[in-house]
C-alpha cells in the first residue's frame, strides 16, 4: 500500500470522527494523555518594575546580642596639647661618694701676709679709756697703731688677742671690738703692790674691724708707769677667712 493513500485514509476518518461526535450520533472514549513535551526556551526578561513601599521595622526582641570581635586599631591620632608641669617628685637617695680628688699643690705661707703685732707702754699719750701700747716691738703688716692704741683689720680671719698689765691699785680690762666690749678682767689691790692683769680672746674680724683695750674708771684703772716692769698687747691672724 502506498504511503499517500494511507495518510488519504487518516485525514478522512479524524474528518468523519469528529462530524459524528458533532452530531452526538456516537461518541468514543477519551484517549490517554500523550507524553509531555520538552521545556521551552525562556523568554526576554520583562521590564524593571516599581520601586515597593519600604517594609515595616522589625520588632525589638529586647535582647542584648554577644560582644563581637575586636576590631584592627585605628590609625595614631594627633599629638594633644602639652600638660601642666607636674610636682616635684620625692628626694632620692643619695649617691655613693665619689672617688678622692688628686691631691692639691703645697701653699706657701710667705705668699700670704700674716699680720701680727706685740707693743708695750713707754711714754704713751693720754686718749681717754683706750689704753695705749706705744713702743713697737713687732707689727707685721703695720696693722697696729701706736698713736692711737689700735688694731685695724685688713685680712679678715681669726686673731688672737693677749695682754699683761701690770698694775699698782684696782685695774680692769676689756678687750673691745669696734668699741664693744667683747671680754673683762678686773682686778682688787688693796695693798697698792705691784701685780699683773692679763686676759686673751679670740675674735672673728672682717676688714675695717679695729680691736683696743679699754680701762674702767668706775671700777679701777691704776696702770703702773716705771721701769720694774712692762705692760704687753699683742695680737696676730690665727686662721685667715677662706673663700
Amino acid at each position: 500500500m502506498q504511503p499517500g493513500f494511507l495518510l488519504a485514509a487518516s485525514t478522512l476518518a479524524a474528518v468523519l470522527g469528529m462530524a459524528l461526535l458533532e452530531d452526538g450520533v456516537c461518541k468514543a472514549p477519551d484517549g490517554k494523555n500523550g507524553s509531555p513535551g520538552a521545556p521551552g526556551r525562556d523568554g526576554r526578561p520583562g521590564q524593571k518594575g516599581d520601586v515597593g513601599e519600604p517594609g515595616r521595622p522589625a520588632s525589638s526582641t529586647g535582647t542584648k546580642g554577644p560582644k563581637g570581635d575586636a576590631g584592627e586599631p585605628g590609625p595614631p591620632g594627633f599629638p594633644g596639647m602639652v600638660g601642666l608641669p607636674g610636682l616635684p617628685g620625692p628626694m632620692g637617695v643619695p649617691g655613693l661618694p665619689g672617688m678622692p680628688g688628686q691631691k692639691g699643690t703645697a701653699g706657701d705661707i710667705l705668699e700670704h701676709p700674716r699680720p701680727a703685732f706685740s707693743a708695750s707702754r713707754l711714754s704713751p699719750p693720754r686718749t681717754g679709756t683706750t689704753v695705749v701700747f706705744d713702743r713697737i716691738i713687732t707689727n707685721q703688716e703695720n696693722s697696729y697703731s701706736p698713736q692711737t692704741g689700735k688694731f685695724t683689720c685688713s685680712i679678715p680671719g681669726l686673731y688672737y688677742f693677749a695682754y699683761q698689765v701690770v698694775s699698782s691699785g684696782d685695774l680692769c680690762l676689756s678687750i673691745t671690738k669696734n668699741r664693744l666690749r667683747v671680754v673683762s678682767f678686773c682686778d682688787n689691790n688693796s695693798h697698792g703692790i705691784l701685780q699683773v692683769n692679763s686676759g686673751s680672746s679670740v675674735l672673728s674680724l672682717a676688714v675695717g674691724d679695729q680691736v683696743s683695750l679699754t680701762t674702767d674708771p668706775a671700777r679701777g684703772s691704776s696702770i703702773y708707769s716705771g721701769s720694774e716692769a712692762d705692760s704687753v698687747f699683742s695680737g696676730f691672724l690665727v686662721s685667715p677667712e677662706t673663700a
